[in-house]
């Protein structure tokens, strides 16, 4: 892929739904080191399939490229297109999870999905691929149990 090929440094209208996003890659200048690489999404939305109404979340991800990185400004859109998505808080969790894997085929990787009340419960998700590779510093994903978020 060249940088004429990316989404980069042009503008980009928002995709209307998470199929039709184009989720980037670009090779990992490190990929002989084990490493952490981070995105935090805090204002992740998505809408309940059955009432409609918007759901919110913060999404944790967390991995260890191979020889791929995610091209950030693709996440970024891709990771919006979801706002007018009806999917389950597992659904979307999930399927970005397994999305990133897919493109990435990266070491190690997982995804915490903080969502908002609705009803007045939290819905939290987890998912990772395996086990992380031995000897990295992996941080906790910051989100403490839900007291009132």
């Amino acid at each position: 892929m060249t940088d004429e090929s990316l989404q980069l440094g042009r503008h980009v209208p928002l995709p209307a739904s998470p199929d039709r996003a184009l989720l980037e890659r670009v090779p990992n200048p490190h990929s002989d080191t084990n490493y952490v690489a981070r995105f935090t999404c805090p204002e992740f939305t998505s809408l309940c399939p059955v009432t409609g109404q918007p759901d919110f979340a913060l999404l944790v991800i967390d991995y260890v490229p191979g020889d791929w990185l995610v091209e950030s400004k693709s996440l970024k859109l891709y990771l919006a297109s979801f706002r007018n998505h009806g999917a389950f808080h597992e659904d979307c969790t999930i399927a970005v999870g397994k999305r990133l894997v897919g493109l990435l085929e990266p070491r190690w990787l997982r995804i915490g999905g903080y969502w908002f009340p609705r009803g007045g419960m939290p819905i939290d998700i987890f998912w990772q691929t395996a086990a992380p590779p031995a000897g990295l510093f992996i941080p906790d994903q910051g989100m403490p149990p839900y007291r009132g978020r």
